[in-house]
């Protein structure tokens, strides 16, 4: 099992949208060159139902990758857009980070910020574990 998770950051390093044509950049400049680096006959590739990974060109590109091994909306192995099993982030991470976050109802960038960084820091592995497990 393997975990990768494409950047939303340009080579300077600023925050931008992933979109169909940088997703497919993002695959075919560092995905499939880090596959050629490994034996993975077997792999078997998953990913959420976000529009970029969904695209028609996205899913032939992946297709062409990976054969059969794809489980996706719109793969071979078709996969819920919204999987709860597939995004506990979503369904639980990010929710749970904003009700302590806000708990003490910052009031000041900075204190946002630093509310932010000590949820974060104390979430711990087996938390996590346990919400993957479920």
């Amino acid at each position: 099992m393997g975990w990768w998770n494409p950047s939303s950051k340009n080579d300077e390093g600023h925050n931008v949208t992933v979109n169909g044509d940088r997703y497919r950049a993002m695959i075919t400049n560092f995905f499939i060159p880090e596959l050629n680096n490994h034996d993975v006959q077997e792999l078997w590739f998953q990913q959420d139902g976000a529009t970029c990974r969904t695209a028609r060109a996205t899913i032939d590109l992946l297709k062409d990758t990976l054969g059969d091994r794809l489980i996706s909306r719109f793969g071979p192995v078709n996969w819920p857009p919204r999987s709860c099993d597939l995004t506990p982030l979503d369904y639980f991470l990010w929710s749970y980070v904003k009700s302590l976050v806000y708990a003490d109802k910052p009031q000041t960038l900075d204190h946002l910020e630093d509310n932010i960084r000590r949820v974060i820091a104390d979430i711990r592995p087996q938390m996590l574990e346990k919400v993957i497990e479920n």
